[in-house]
């Protein structure tokens, strides 16, 4: 079997990829600091095989389920693969869920505290299991890997918001780590429930983006609304900032067009395509003007982006959500390419039919081993 060990392009700081042993379950319910374990920093990947979880939908945005392996096609980088398997998607999930819990969640995380019971029926399943994790100017473990539901419920009930930043890149990352040490015949997946921004993170959203598609793990987004989080969070001492928007001057020889405000301030995320958006990534370009965390995440994983500013809105997205990781056909190959550097993009078609199949826009591969 060819192994080749990928390295990261950005390895100019002291962050590496490494793919942890399996880690058994945990009971302790002490809350641990993320943001002190030194361990978390630096891990490795080996790349055998690529894994796409693949969701089919029709033009009516229908899915599409009981499809089978040899009807489907898929392309790395334009070079149809030899598809190692094709399986309908049973494989039991080891789930992060990670909340903001910041002085800009206050008024919406008790919301957010009703929603840990929908969790293990809904979208864990009989073999799943979830860790909770709160973040705010620290990433906080709350509830470690488990599949007692009476623990979920208890850890996310029992969130708290605290300060003002919300390091939501740094709890991306130590969320990846974590489900890296998960059985790898699990699926991962990362919740994020919280703001599409970020606010004084140490990791950086490029390789942090390697890692998870790295190491499989696919991330969903719910979305607290940026408006109603700002308008409903405690006034900051000593005033609050009445300035309207457009006072705030843009970087220099950004024009102040309603685009480009919406993008400062972190809204539409959504509306950036997937392909263009990760080759830029990619390219190391220092002046990308920043896109927000919440689409890079998704789209660079194959997840989703929900938004939610009531009680039902956010149980819909839990639901949805719950819909789509039970419908997914989970594609598995070993790239013929791997000696070609750079992003390669994945294609998946259905053979006979003009089906929509919604999967990671593809994966970083270095030149240099």
């Amino acid at each position: 079997m060819i192994r080749k060990l990928l390295w990261l392009s950005l390895l100019c700081g002291p962050l590496g990829l490494f793919l942890a042993a399996q880690q058994t379950t945990s009971t302790s319910t002490t809350p641990q600091d993320l943001t002190k374990t030194e361990d978390m920093t630096k891990f490795n990947v080996t790349l055998q095989e690529v894994r796409a979880n693949v969701l089919v939908r029709d033009r009516n945005h229908n899915i599409i389920n009981g499809l089978v392996g040899n009807q489907f096609r898929l392309y790395d980088n334009n070079k149809e693969q030899n598809l190692t398997a094709v399986d309908v998607i049973y494989t039991p999930i080891s789930m992060v869920v990670a909340i903001q819990a910041n002085a800009m969640a206050d008024k919406i995380l008790p919301q957010v505290t009703k929603i840990g019971a929908m969790l293990k029926p809904i979208v864990l399943g009989d073999q799943g299991e979830a860790a909770v994790i709160a973040y705010d100017a620290r990433v906080r473990l709350m509830q470690p890997f488990t599949n007692d539901a009476d623990d979920i419920t208890k850890a996310v009930k029992n969130l708290h918001a605290g300060s003002t930043p919300g390091r939501t890149i740094d709890a991306v990352e130590q969320s990846i780590f974590l489900l890296s040490h998960r059985d790898k015949n699990r699926r991962r997946i990362l919740l994020m429930i919280g703001e599409g921004r970020d606010d004084g993170s140490q990791a950086r959203a490029r390789e942090t983006l390697q890692k998870a598609q790295l190491t499989n793990v696919a991330i969903y987004w719910i979305d607290m609304s940026h408006i109603v989080s700002k308008l409903t969070e405690a006034p900051p001492d000593p005033r609050p900032d009445n300035s309207l928007p457009a006072s705030h001057p843009m970087p220099g020889g950004v024009p102040s067009t309603p685009t480009t405000m919406a993008q400062a301030t972190g809204a539409n995320g959504g509306s950036a395509d997937a392909i263009p958006l990760m080759e830029e990534i990619f390219k190391d370009v220092k002046h990308i003007f920043q896109v927000a965390p919440a689409t890079l995440f998704t789209k660079g994983t194959g997840g989703s982006q929900f938004s939610f500013v009531s009680q039902r809105g956010l149980e819909n997205a839990i639901s949805e959500i719950s819909e789509q990781l039970h419908s997914q056909y989970l594609i598995t190959y070993k790239p013929n390419n791997m000696e070609d550097g750079g992003f390669h993009q994945i294609k998946v078609d259905v053979i006979g039919h003009d089906y929509n199949c919604d999967t990671t826009p593809g994966y970083f591969m270095s030149s240099k081993f």
